[in-house]
């Protein structure tokens, strides 16, 4: 990471961030490690030892190490909100090849902080401003309140879920050893004694659990038919355990930085459950024209993010993407919502069909009509 990158063209915010940016010293990081802030990565030179004009809020620090080969290992990463002027301190453990879990002591602190605005900040990067824009566009609604509430006991996000045994088989009889006189018998004997493997407690991110049931109790079979194909129900049973209804659009965002900066393919689940079931919503478009715009504005910035052909399936060669987007705009265009929200949907329709190409008019396959021949008659 280099020291020399222009932070802005605007004098003002260089003179804002120098008085209430945030810094981050990160001591002991071998050089050629892996490290990002947010979207950017870099890889680190022998005189990194972090970053300066951080603009305050909520900032993603992630990590891999790199060997001499130059294979990178798995991304671990964390969420911090930086308040203005905050100096926060990590160091690199080199046993661990992670962010070392000691406390790092007063009189160090001390030491770090004297020497901020001295030797130590010709070795720290500049922030790369050009990109804050677009990061509060992908974070704007992950409060401090939801991260603590979704983010894993441990604080940290990791690409590679960490696994413990959980059960382990009973140990086989001497007859069982005796009768297994070929390898083949002895390769099963051993995958049968592997123990059952369970994702580490508290390492895992506490996403919400959609309501698997789609309708009220007490349905009718063609109401129960109706919630089947409208996702409104499901939106307001989570909108209950929520103390905003912005959170639902707070965790749309943790899921996607979870996927895209920090790795995490459990993210993308999420965000592909979160993302269907917010657009199969059909009634509720009509009920909160405010939570729908917002959507869009998230999802402006969200695919700005990723290549068009990121969501095409390789089998089947569906777009889930295109699929679920034009249920949302069929929805938008059904209902008699509100101008604004009809007016901002159409905008970004058209400008998804300029840049990407997608065609959201012709019919679903699974909604074509089937052709059928019937065999002539005699």
């Amino acid at each position: 990471m280099t020291e020399s990158v222009s932070l802005s063209q605007d004098p003002s915010v260089a003179e804002h961030l120098s008085v209430q940016g945030a810094t981050l010293v990160f001591l002991d990081v071998p050089p050629m490690t892996e490290f990002g802030i947010d979207m950017n990565v870099y890889n680190v030179g022998k005189k990194f030892r972090g970053v300066k004009l951080i603009p305050p809020g909520l900032h993603f620090i992630h990590y891999s190490a790199v060997n001499k080969e130059g294979q990178t290992a798995p991304r671990t990463g964390f969420f911090h909100f930086f308040s203005p002027k905050e100096l926060l301190i990590k160091k690199w453990d080199n046993r661990t090849e992670d962010v070392s879990q000691n406390e790092i002591s007063e009189e160090e602190k001390q030491r770090i902080h004297a020497h901020l605005h001295g030797d130590l900040d010709h070795f720290l990067g500049v922030f790369p401003y050009k990109s804050w824009k677009t990061w509060i566009g992908l974070t704007g609604y992950i409060t401090e309140p939801l991260l603590r509430k979704l983010e894993p006991e441990n604080g940290k996000i990791q690409s590679v879920n960490q696994l413990v045994p959980q059960t382990y088989p009973p140990k086989p009889t001497s007859d069982d050893t005796d009768s297994l006189v070929t390898k083949r018998f002895k390769v099963d004997l051993e995958e049968r004694l592997l123990p059952t493997m369970a994702t580490q407690p508290g390492t895992s991110v506490r996403f919400t659990v959609i309501p698997r049931c789609r309708y009220p109790a007490g349905s009718t079979p063609s109401e129960i038919t109706a919630h089947g194909m409208d996702s409104t129900f499901i939106l307001e049973e989570m909108f209950q355990n929520c103390s905003v209804k912005d959170e639902i659009l707070g965790e749309l965002q943790m899921a996607f930085i979870c996927f895209l900066a920090g790795q995490l393919y459990d993210g993308f689940e999420q965000w592909k459950c979160l993302l269907h079931m917010i657009c199969a919503c059909d009634s509720g478009i009509e009920k909160y024209p405010d939570f729908f715009s917002k959507l869009i504005r998230i999802l402006h910035f969200q695919l700005q993010q990723i290549p068009s052909d990121f969501f095409v399936d390789i089998v089947s060669g569906d777009n889930f993407l295109t699929n679920t987007l034009q249920i949302f705009f069929s929805n938008i265009s059904s209902n008699n919502v509100d101008r604004a929200l009809y007016e901002r949907g159409q905008k970004f329709k058209e400008s998804l069909v300029k840049k990407f190409k997608w065609d959201f008019d012709s019919e679903p396959d699974d909604c074509a009509p089937v052709v059928v021949e019937l065999p002539e008659l005699v």
